[in-house]
């Protein structure tokens, strides 16, 4: 498409029509810049973002271009990095070296193709390049459009500031290509939004009401790349919107909005181009938005630090009575509904700056450098309605004010200390009631017709509420007399399924409402479900009464997270269905009003029948038919608290005033009846809806108050200060709001007489428990803080008065627990207490009355000032974090283990084997049901039936983990598959768990079990098939229990059993899983700082299904700490179930995969689930799928969970509280190069992580050395904290896991594929780290003679060779001890040695230390070298070890058919060194009977006599006894030479163990003997390979790879 065929717009500055906007200008630019700025070099610069979208589409168009102008000159393009690095002098030096350098002269156009950084970077070297050069602006993002690019500001950074050497130099034309903004990021779009908003609210309402009410529009029109308009023709398709006739809606309406934006810069410019004072206009949002980007930046970028900046500018307008409050909720609602940020309290701001805190007085000292101020005097940009500034300049304000505004918590000082004391007359009008405004938005949105809505409350409930009627489609809304009224065009009742969750933060009265609404949305769209969520507080409170009722009416519902909770999740299904409904209304009234609001819309007429007892808050329903009939509805009230509501659609009246707020009068009226002052409410009167109206004349009335109360008024005259009475007892049922303004009355009282009861008791309030938070325990909490004596009651609270003088406030001030009526209530009570009281969160008022706090000051004549108890930076620690203490559930591991699961499992055999192992005792629930009832469970349920027995077996349960019952503690408890069907059982399990019990449930594989049970005939089935019952139980074991072990078995033997070597290997994995639940060996890696050493690092599993690779583990997992299994790379095969229950399917198959993991390898595990925003494959989207699956490795008792810090933090913390012995790997994963290493985005994540995890693991991606180079200067910062695994990605970050220390991943060869790019095995890691000095090589002997023939140098050198070691290990053959003291004591490469005759005893001399296991041996064969810190000197010292005694106990114990119930004797032959490790071995192994037998006696008893404190040894005279002896293991230690045979008694009925120390030959004739008498035989090279591999992990201290030292030792033995 031609130049001429596009059509632009274009806006004048300083003269000329020079800022050209339009789409698809790429030809436009290029003709007009060659036609009108000719030159003869043109520079194009731009960054790595933009070049591989636009580059050569710009080159290719200017070369053509020239070509067809017949025009000649050099093109030269230079792509920087993104970034406001960028922008300094390097950049620039460079950028004119290169030019200079290719003869560039002054006859050149610069081209600046990218954001604010690129636009005053190149508009600055223009300026300065040959004395000054054409140049053009071609920004690409929003921000640059409408800021940066207009006005002709350049500049580069410098380490003093941003922007400080810079000149004023204006382009010669500023292109707006809008199809840039399709490929911007969504929050880059947001960013500039906000300076397009600021504009409007400054300049034009009629811009701004474009922007309210377009905000879907223009959002489709950047970020929706789907094609609008279907055509036969591509290229028209692609240059949409070059030609009017070819835009959408959308895209004309977004040219309009920043042709606006655009014009009002370009017109201050004009006027006031070098910042004289009109300029300073565009200023609006940046005074305080610059203070706060200075301490956040850039985790939050430039246009959402304004955004914030904008509402509190707003907010001081309104302060200092400049500013209506429906303005700044009209500014604060368009700005959040692009998705800016309008508080530093919002979720996502948290999540971005982490634990920065923006303390007001940082704030403001960042804005004492404004050049905008005058002197110290700071200026701000006043708004007195949208659309217009207060003056065409910014204004002078004080810092009181201004801190006032940004204070996060507010001083009330005491009227009786004011010196002028409280205002004696008061008249105002409180805001629109929440109750009403809800239910009128809710109605006239649902009706037909166009209604005003005036007097609305503009506060973040009704926000919810409105902006969730907009996601539905409800209604179009408009605004007119300055935001003072609302238009709402009906919709009639028709609506959608949102493209989104509908968030209500804490809004209790949306919430219920729109759950009912939720339910007539007759079909789905493209999106099947509708979403109803809200913040932390409001998901605990309830709505199951609401969701019952509704279900049972035939919605469907489904409660997300937790039953009877939001989120719930509404699938349409034809609509409201209506009919006869039955609802449970002694909870919450709203539940009531939710039906009855959308009843005219039911597909049937609706009889709506409250029951459960009395109904709360009657009033309320009242409230609601009164309104349902004033917009044309009909309630017909019938007996037994019973409604009928006919079909019909509201009808919208013309007009519709919003009653005013009869809750939120009541604080003005406390205020006078404490201050003995006099106040009149002028909307409240006798004829309001709402029963708080009555609060004056039943409450303030009988405390001593004057009152005067009309139709429409209200007027309240306090008895002198202190002179309140009490109530004796009130019932506040039809007002209960008004509860906690009276509370706080309460609390001052006095009694009429002396001595006389001064207590206020006030009831009928149950169901404030169950608001914004429990009022009733908060009321009760926060007055005893006072010093006021308060107590809860059933339904109410009890408060004993207290004189004023006597009240202290808390030094913290008042906890309001988010609740807007804790807030002004207790600003009342703080009107007279003596030195003034903080009120914390005081921004929670803006539910109800955004300008409390303005009005509490302005017109009733409390002062107050802003206080911020935060920590300044200055107070921070050394690394700017605030420490957050983590809240972990407290285990009781003294208190019972409650064992569940199927029948068939194992749970009386492994639950007795978990006895031994804890030293706990073992009861069987049902024997303890059968002895307490003197009758058998099979009797029992014959009797009785199943129903009785549950309710019997319940009870059981409850009295053995009764508090009281000696089975309560130190008892293994298992339970009958059963226990579980029935909610009380199930509810007495969870409350051991929350008491700090295990509960573990047992699994084995189904299949597996039933084909047990059906050879077990002991075992009747009592009449369900196993599949049914399981898949009924599945859920509730998971539900009770905190711990769950897999029971894993490879198979059954050919009868059905499982073979006595599985169980073997079932209880051992039992062992050590008990062992780390109860915290007695969590077997976690030791990542001390301080400890010597090599690196510590995990293997990281990339296998589908661990099952095809059992037989690789032990080598894939040769010489790591520890391995990490990869959930999310977990495949299930598809032929295995998955289909009925998918997750609970994989949940089992995962379970599966850890258990065999575990079978074979005893590292500890690093349980991860990675996402794919993070290099995983797990879904970003599914919060609860991730934190279930991760939840699962704590009960599974992994020893390492991998959380990823992107999550909430209220699924983070759920985590933590569960995790019991795992530790947390907190971790962040870099993949967009967000979070550079040196900078702050960095320090959040390390924070964050800081705060969640025990260990921090920080991942980037390196482009270069310098990254690393970043990477280590951060982690040097980090010294001293808590262990830290910081590494980064690809090829060049190579060298950050090299010298990363702590827990490095790893690869191996035989895995199918690396888990990371850039991984290197363990191998190359040390040879890395012996290569850049980190590792030297040390030298490693054999001391001793005669040794040419031993087998240790290919042992160990095949260790050091696999695992990359530079070690060596040779031959230092001595007969005399001393000839090796030059390589022990003088070598600083010595790293240890073995020890073989004839020195085991002589070296000793020259050891430091020496084990208590070769002292009891007698005997030295391992010297290892520690090094110790001794007064900050690091100090070596050489420790002795015998290893023999461990190559018995490695290869013997294996043999066992259970090793923790060894045979009971054992026999060692021979006298000599080897004699005495083999005596001990068998010691270790927990033989208690030993015998020794010698040829020459005398020696034999010699020997005995040296193990008398440790072991009774019985030495035989001879072997020829029959009688005397029966071993079940026999260690020989005499020459194979002897040729030794036992007498065949030895061998006796039993298959025992056998190992001959002997090796050569390599099967000795005693072996032979042994092995023809059905004996398992342990060679001597066997030892002798485990005694050496035992040497090489205490010398490297990591695992050693067995399989191919064995293989190289065997393949040499047998040459």
């Amino acid at each position: 498409m031609s130049a001429s065929d596009t059509d632009v717009s274009k806006v004048s500055i300083l003269g000329s029509e020079s800022i050209i906007l339009g789409f698809h200008l790429t030809d436009y630019i290029v003709r007009d810049v060659i036609n009108n700025i000719p030159a003869s070099n043109y520079v194009l610069i731009t960054d790595t973002n933009l070049a591989p979208l636009y580059l050569d589409k710009y080159v290719e168009t200017l070369e053509q271009v020239l070509e067809t102008s017949n025009k000649t000159a050099r093109i030269f393009t230079r792509v920087l990095p993104p970034g406001e690095l960028t922008k300094s002098r390097k950049t620039k030096d460079d950028i004119e070296d290169w030019l200079l350098s290719n003869a560039v002269t002054r006859d050149t156009c610069f081209l600046a193709m990218g954001g604010g950084v690129i636009g005053d970077l190149v508009g600055f070297i223009a300026a300065t390049f040959m004395r000054g050069v054409p140049f053009v602006q071609i920004p690409t993002t929003l921000l640059a459009m409408v800021d940066s690019s207009i006005g002709g500001k350049t500049a580069i950074d410098t380490p003093a500031g941003k922007n400080l050497i810079g000149a004023f130099w204006q382009p010669k034309r500023i292109f707006m290509d809008l199809i840039f903004l399709k490929t911007l990021p969504e929050r880059e779009f947001a960013n500039g939004m906000a300076e397009v908003i600021k504009t409007a609210a400054i300049w034009s309402e009629p811009d701004f009401v474009k922007l309210e009410n377009g905000v879907e529009a223009i959002k489709q029109a950047v970020l929706n790349s789907d094609p609008t308009n279907s055509s036969d023709d591509e290229y028209d398709y692609v240059l949409q919107g070059a030609k009017l006739e070819t835009r959408t809606p959308e895209q004309n309406l977004l040219l309009d909005v920043i042709l606006a934006s655009a014009g009002v810069k370009a017109h201050v410019v004009t006027e006031d181009e070098r910042e004289g004072g009109l300029r300073g206009l565009l200023n609006f949002g940046h005074s305080i938005g610059h203070g706060i980007e200075a301490l956040v930046s850039p985790l939050l970028l430039h246009g959402e630090c304004v955004s914030i900046g904008c509402v509190k500018e707003a907010e001081l307008s309104r302060n200092l009575g400049h500013l209506n409050p429906v303005s700044v909720g009209r500014l604060a609602r368009c700005l959040a509904s692009y998705g800016l940020p309008i508080s530093l309290d919002e979720k996502k701001v948290k999540d971005r700056i982490g634990n920065l805190y923006c303390h007001v007085d940082d704030i403001m000292q960042v804005m004492k450098v404004d050049k905008k101020n005058q002197g110290d005097k700071k200026r701000i940009v006043l708004l007195a309605k949208i659309g217009q500034t207060l003056e065409p300049r910014a204004s002078v304000v004080a810092d009181t004010d201004i801190e006032k505004v940004l204070a996060p918590e507010q001083l009330v000082l005491p009227v009786t200390e004011s010196p002028n004391g409280p205002k004696k007359t008061v008249e105002l009008t409180t805001p629109g009631s929440k109750s009403i405004s809800n239910r009128a938005l809710l109605i006239a949105a649902l009706g037909q017709g166009t209604v005003r809505v005036k007097n609305l409350l503009h506060s973040d409930d009704t926000q919810f509420m409105l902006a969730a009627l907009q996601d539905l489609g409800a209604a179009d809304f408009e605004w007119e007399d300055n935001g003072e009224t609302l238009i709402v065009h009906g919709g009639g009742g028709k609506l959608r399924v949102p493209n989104k969750e509908i968030y209500v933060g804490n809004a209790g009265t949306a919430s219920r409402f729109l759950t009912t609404v939720l339910t007539m949305i007759q079909s789905a769209n493209e999106n099947p479900h509708a979403i109803l969520t809200g913040n932390a507080r409001m998901k605990q409170r309830p709505i199951a009464p609401l969701l019952t009722a509704l279900k049972a009416n035939g919605a469907q519902i489904n409660s997300i997270e937790k039953e009877g909770f939001l989120p719930i999740a509404v699938t349409p299904n034809g609509g409201f269905k209506g009919g006869r409904i039955e609802l449970a209304a002694s909870i919450s009234s709203q539940y009531v009003s939710s039906i009855l609001l959308c009843a005219p819309y039911a597909v049937e007429p609706v009889e709506l029948v409250l029951t459960g007892g009395q109904v709360i808050s009657q009033p309320y329903i009242d409230m609601t038919i009164a309104m349902m009939e004033s917009f044309g509805a009909h309630v017909e009230r019938l007996p037994n608290n019973t409604y009928r509501i006919q079909q019909t659609v509201y009808q919208n009246p013309s007009d519709y005033v919003v009653e005013s707020d009869a809750s939120s009068a009541t604080y003005p009226l406390a205020l006078a009846a404490i201050t003995g002052t006099t106040c009149t409410v002028t909307s409240i009167g006798s004829s309001s809806l709402q029963g708080d109206a009555t609060f004056a004349i039943n409450v303030l009335r009988p405390m001593g108050c004057k009152v005067v109360q009309t139709e429409t008024s209200t007027t309240v005259t306090g008895p002198p200060i202190g002179q309140l009475r009490p109530l004796p007892s009130i019932d506040m049922e039809t007002m209960t709001d008004a509860f906690l303004t009276a509370s706080v009355l309460a609390a001052v009282t006095s009694p009429q007489q002396a001595g006389a009861e001064n207590i206020t008791r006030i009831t009928g309030i149950a169901n404030q428990r169950v608001k914004e938070c429990n009022r009733i325990a908060a009321m009760v909490h926060e007055l005893t803080k006072f010093g006021v004596k308060a107590s809860e009651l059933p339904d109410g609270i009890q408060i004993t008065g207290r004189a004023i003088k006597d009240l202290k406030a808390p030094k913290e001030g008042v906890h309001c627990y988010d609740d807007h009526r804790i807030a002004m209530s207790f600003s009342v009570l703080a009107s007279v207490v003596p030195n003034g009281t903080i009120v914390q969160e005081k921004k929670c008022v803006e539910k109800t009355w955004p300008t409390w706090w303005d009005d509490l000051e302005r017109k009733l004549g409390v002062r107050l000032n802003g206080v911020d108890q935060g920590k300044r930076l200055s107070e921070l620690d050394h690394s700017g974090s605030q420490k957050v203490v983590r809240r972990t559930s407290t285990m009781d591991h003294s208190k019972s283990i409650v064992i569940i699961g199927m029948r068939g499992v194992g749970k009386t055999t492994l639950g007795q084997h978990a006895a031994e192992v804890l030293g706990f005792q073992f009861v069987d629930i049902d024997h303890y049901f059968e002895a307490t009832l003197k009758t058998s469970v099979f009797d029992f349920i014959n009797t009785w039936g199943w129903e009785q027995f549950r309710i019997k077996e319940a009870e059981a349960l409850r009295a053995v983990l009764a508090k009281d019952s000696p089975y309560g503690r130190n008892y293994v408890v298992s339970c009958g598959g059963g226990i579980v069907e029935t909610p009380e059982s199930r509810q007495i399990l969870k409350e051991h768990v929350r008491a700090g019990g295990k509960v573990l449930h047992l699994v084995r594989d189904l299949d597996q079990v039933i084909q047990y049970l059906n050879r077990d005939k002991t075992r009747p089935m009592f009449g369900e098939d196993m599949v049914t019952v399981w898949n009924r139980r599945r859920s509730w074991y998971r539900e009770v229990c905190n711990y769950e072990f897999v029971a894993y078995a490879e198979g059954l033997t050919d009868d059905g059993w499982v073979a006595p070597t599985e169980w073997v290997a079932i209880k051992k994995d039992l062992t050590r899983f008990l062992y780390f639940i109860s915290g007695r060996q969590t077997n976690h890696v030791d990542t001390n700082p301080a400890r010597v050493g090599l690196p510590t690092t995990f293997v990281s599993l990339t296998m589908k299904d661990l099952r095809k690779t059992v037989d690789r583990l032990e080598e894939i997992c040769e010489g790591a700490d520890a391995v990490e299994l990869r959930v999310d790379l977990l495949e299930q095969p598809t032929d295995e179930p998955s289909s009925s229950s998918s997750s609970s399917s994989y949940i089992e198959y995962v379970g599966e995969q850890l258990s065999i993991l575990r079978r074979h390898i005893d590292l500890p595990v690093i349980y991860t689930v990675r996402s794919k925003s993070q290099a995983g494959a797990f879904s970003d989207y599914d919060e609860n799928g991730m934190f279930e699956l991760l939840s699962w490795g704590a009960r599974w008792g992994c020893e390492y969970i991998d959380m990823e810090t992107i999550w909430s933090s209220t699924a983070i913390e759920s985590l933590i509280a569960n995790k019991g012995q795992s530790l947390i790997l907190a971790s962040w994963h870099d993949l967009l190069r967000q979070t550079p290493w040196d900078s702050k985005a960095i320090q959040v994540k390390y924070d964050l992580a800081e705060r969640y995890g025990d260990l921090i693991k920080l991942v980037g991606v390196a482009e270069s050395m310098q990254d690393n180079m970043a990477l280590e200067t951060f982690r040097t910062s980090r010294s001293g904290g808590k262990p830290l695994i910081a590494i980064n990605m690809g090829a060049a970050g190579q060298l950050s896991r090299v010298i990363n220390d702590c827990l490095t991943p790893i690869t191996h060869a035989a895995l199918p594929h690396k888990a990371a790019p850039g991984q290197l095995s363990l191998a190359e890691i040390y040879r890395a780290r012996h290569l850049i000095g980190l590792l030297p090589a040390k030298k490693f002997w054999l001391i001793g003679t005669p040794i040419q023939h031993s087998m240790s140098p290919t042992l160990h050198n095949t260790g050091f060779d696999v695992l990359g070691l530079p070690h060596h290990y040779g031959l230092l053959e001595c007969h005399m001890v001393e000839y090796a003291e030059e390589a022990l004591l003088q070598d600083e490469s010595f790293g240890g040695a073995s020890v073989t005759i004839p020195h085991k005893v002589a070296v000793m001399k020259y050891l430091d230390e020496v084990t208590e296991n070769a002292k009891v041996i007698g005997a030295v064969n391992t010297i290892s070298v520690r090094y110790v810190n001794q007064n900050g000197v690091k100090v070596r010292k050489l420790v002795g070890e015998n290893t023999d005694y461990l190559g018995i106990m490695r290869r013997v114990q294996p043999l066992m058919l259970d090793p923790n119930n060894p045979p009971e004797q054992g026999l060692v032959i021979g006298s000599g060194g080897t004699a005495r490790a083999g005596l001990y071995a068998l010691y270790k192994m927990g033989i208690r009977k030993i015998y020794l037998w010698n040829r020459t006696v005398a020696k034999a008893y010699e020997l005995k006599k040296q193990f008398d404190t440790l072991m009774d040894v019985h030495v035989l005279d001879s072997l020829d006894d029959q009688t005397s002896i029966e071993p079940g293991v026999i260690v020989s230690t005499v020459p194979a030479d002897s040729g030794i045979l036992l007498p065949d008694h030895l061998y006796g009925g039993i298959r025992g163990i056998i190992c001959d120390m002997a090796y050569k030959p390599r099967r000795t004739k005693l072996l032979l003997q042994a092995e023809r008498k059905g004996w398992s035989c342990v060679e001597g090279i066997e030892v002798l390979i485990s005694q050496g591999v035992a040497q090489f992990e205490i010398w490297t201290g990591k695992h050693a790879p067995v399989q191919k030292i064995e293989h190289q030792v065997l393949k040499k033995y047998e040459l």
